[in-house]
């Protein structure tokens, strides 16, 4: 027989996190997030660093693993298996801060626009996405250094035949 854990005890948050987590509240995107969340009928759970993590997310879109609204962190895995990867999780965190530079909804038209400028440059939505580089590429499991072939700008010459 096991015993059932008792959940970590939740460190305090510390200022810039307080801040963060006010500030997404305040713009309405950790509110869009948990609408996102019911909507998509997530598990709803308080996570570390005052995230809220919305696990079983199961629309089509986005096609991303992970992505985050405001300081909701929606995934389609579960809580336990998104804790167990903490570069990941610590990437869609840095997405949250982005939310609140950005004063939350913002913050989605300048990522679409980053990611279709990084979709033409490279071929992939992250690579040279800003907000994806800020937050850790790898990370967020997109690849460094995809880029598209160019091509040759020199003049074409007739062979001769």
């Amino acid at each position: 027989m096991t015993v059932p854990r008792r959940p970590v005890a939740q460190k305090r948050l510390t200022a810039a996190q307080r801040l963060r987590q006010a500030a997404n509240l305040a713009n309405g995107s950790t509110v869009l997030g948990l609408a996102v969340a019911l909507a998509a009928r997530t598990r709803i759970s308080r996570g570390p660093r005052g995230l809220i993590l919305a696990s079983g997310y199961r629309l089509r879109l986005p096609v991303a693993g992970a992505f985050t609204l405001g300081n909701v962190v929606l995934c389609r895995c579960s809580s336990a298996e998104l804790l167990s990867r903490p570069a990941l999780l610590g990437h869609e965190e840095k997405h949250c801060t982005q939310y609140a530079w950005c004063l939350g909804a913002p913050f989605l038209p300048l990522y679409l626009l980053a990611a279709g400028w990084s979709l033409v440059r490279t071929g992939n939505p992250g690579t040279r996405n800003p907000f994806e580089r800020h937050a850790g590429l790898e990370a967020g499991g997109y690849p460094a250094h995809k880029t598209r072939r160019r091509p040759s700008r020199r003049p074409r010459t007739e062979v001769e035949v």
